[in-house]
């Protein structure tokens, strides 16, 4: 495949789960692509999976040096890149009565913070004429109980996604965001969940998606690369996968 031929893409979060999906479709097509990742068992088990397709390199989003680190090594691997695709988030589900000062911090560190200025770092190196993908989730609009600081740092996301959409109009760089629903990765987006956790968790997800089951990362991945490269005429747009649940559908009754 050709498809991404002399395209070069970061992918952020690119170890495992969704991210690492969107690496392989990358690769696969042709693209030269560099993705982080901060777990030491992931990023080895994403070296040995891609093999020389791609750099794989150990970073925190979460952390404001290894984001100034990561922007010189882009520069040097890569030079200008075509995508940045924003994918590492956590989410930590907790009743507001047992949001601590601790989990509040890391939840935003990683997925409103650390993005931001993950995106604020790589800007310079990104083509005019190129694109930004944000993962979000459903949960940036949505009201469930016990999401109240993951579901507020998603929507955080999202509005920064919208206002960098507006400031990079002159450079022609797309900004759009993904938000997927119940989707079957590795740790099915809770950390430190257990395999029992996550096995309930499923069961949840496939009885209240309307499709009846759970997205697959690839499904995700293709819709950050339609938003990449062939969205082009969408911008400061957010793009559901997510079976139909939080799009308000109503099933013919069984």
């Amino acid at each position: 495949m050709t498809r991404y031929t002399n395209k070069k893409a970061v992918v952020i979060g690119g170890t495992h789960g969704m991210g690492l999906a969107v690496a392989e479709l990358l690769v696969e097509g042709g693209a030269e692509v560099l993705i982080t990742g901060r777990d030491q068992r992931n990023i080895e088990a994403a070296r040995e999976k891609l093999f020389s397709r791609a750099h794989v390199v150990q970073s925190d989003i979460s952390a404001m040096g290894d984001i100034a680190t990561l922007g010189a090594e882009v520069g040097q691997k890569l030079g200008q890149i075509d995508l940045l695709h924003i994918n590492a988030g956590v989410a930590d589900l907790e009743p507001v009565e047992h949001v601590t000062e601790a989990s509040y911090d890391r939840t935003f560190n990683v997925n409103a913070k650390g993005a931001f200025f993950t995106a604020q770092r790589l800007l310079p190196l990104i083509r005019d004429g190129g694109a930004i993908v944000f993962t979000s989730s459903i949960a940036d609009e949505s009201g469930t109980a016990g999401m109240s600081v993951y579901s507020g740092s998603k929507a955080a996301l999202r509005a920064f996604a919208k206002v960098l959409a507006a400031e990079l109009l002159p450079r022609r760089i797309r900004v759009n965001v993904v938000s997927p629903g119940f989707i079957d990765t590795p740790t099915m987006g809770v950390a430190g969940a257990s395999a029992q956790e996550r096995a309930a968790f499923m069961k949840i997800g496939d009885a209240v998606t309307p499709m009846k089951r759970h997205g697959t990362a690839e499904e995700v991945a293709r819709a950050v690369l339609f938003l990449a490269f062939d969205a082009t005429f969408t911008t400061g747009a957010r793009l559901t996968v997510d079976g139909g649940l939080g799009q308000d559908l109503s099933p013919i009754p069984a």
